[in-house]
């Protein structure tokens, strides 16, 4: 196995390189870790899953990609979008960026949402403001956007304030708001965590649609692996800001070689098990001010050993495009 300092790269067509990606932030109590040397690679119109608990760095990966940090916070390492460097960018060409090429959904559509203005008026502005459409342009552009996101009478709903839509219908929203602009890159933060199993399995589908018919890369990011399962093509599991498994979506849920990754896997519930209970993971994420020595897993992992309490695991790439950081690794046999 090979000591990496970055993630493997397919030369070709690589839409986003993220390379030794750190977020730290300075507070009261000390400084605290969010993101601590990641590496990823996503090509045009794949789709990346970033897994782990609350706290496990997910949302301020995403944050920091977008220019989108509280002012406390600082960036360290590359995020090279179509080649440029765009953790390095001022704020007036980051906006520019945002506006035309990657966009983010927010994890609650309610708090996204002006509740002051009409729907139509929140998607014509977009319009207007970056594509310098006319009104009716952007009210004809608009509707099209809300008819591609399977919104019901999209022409009617533009009248309308977000307090009068149903949670699905408001993240359809964000969803078409989003994808105004076309853009490459599409961040989508915990989308489906407020809605109910049937209104997930239609947002699910839907950005497995509008991905196939606008070739667009998305980043979800998400506690939920079956979320995963649905969308993904590769998959990048995070505990304590730090990488724990990368590799392809089939890989990590048939063959998982981390702990970390078997714990989330046998905690989804499973229609096929006669078991009452659900499987958890013992313990709690650590504190980020406070990490374990070693293996930032050590203190819930059923494998720890000496090593694993003594010295911080380095991420390897342990056969092609498949990484971990574990001392300690499963054989997949056991993990299915």
């Amino acid at each position: 196995m090979t000591s990496l300092n970055n993630t493997p790269k397919q030369a070709t067509n690589n839409i986003l390189e993220v390379d030794h990606l750190r977020v730290n932030f300075t507070t009261p109590d000390g400084q605290v870790t969010a993101v601590n040397d990641l590496n990823f690679n996503l090509a045009q119109g794949e789709t990346l899953g970033i897994v782990g608990e609350s706290g496990s760095g997910k949302s301020q990966t995403a944050f920091a990609l977008m220019g989108l940090l509280a002012g406390n916070g600082l960036i360290e390492g590359e995020a090279r979008f179509e080649g440029q460097n765009i953790l390095s960018l001022n704020e007036k060409a980051m906006n520019k960026i945002r506006s035309e090429k990657i966009a983010m959904i927010f994890q609650d559509p309610m708090t996204s949402l002006n509740p002051y203005m009409k729907v139509g008026q929140q998607l014509m502005e977009v319009l207007i403001l970056h594509k310098g459409m006319s009104k009716a342009d952007a009210f004809e552009a608009s509707v099209k956007m809300l008819d591609a996101v399977k919104m019901p009478e999209a022409r009617k709903r533009m009248k309308m304030y977000p307090h009068e839509f149903s949670g699905g219908m408001r993240q359809r929203v964000m969803i078409a708001m989003a994808l105004l602009c076309q853009p490459k890159l599409l961040i989508a933060d915990e989308p489906t965590t407020a809605l109910d199993v049937t209104v997930q399995a239609q947002i699910l589908t839907l950005l497995n649609e509008l991905k196939a018919e606008f070739d667009t890369s998305i980043i979800m990011i998400t506690h939920d692996l079956g979320v995963v399962a649905g969308l993904c093509d590769k998959v990048l599991v995070m505990y304590a800001g730090r990488t724990m498994e990368y590799g392809l979506t089939d890989d990590i849920f048939y063959h998982p070689t981390h702990p970390y990754t078997q714990g989330l896997l046998e905690a989804i519930p499973r229609l096929d098990s006669n078991e009452g209970t659900l499987t958890t993971i013992a313990g709690n994420p650590p504190n980020l001010l406070n990490l374990p020595t070693g293996c930032p897993f050590q203190e819930r992992c059923q494998h720890a050993e000496d090593r694993c309490r003594k010295e911080a695991p380095t991420l390897e790439e342990y056969q092609a495009g498949k990484l971990r950081a574990c001392h300690k690794p499963i054989h997949w046999e056991q993990a299915v």
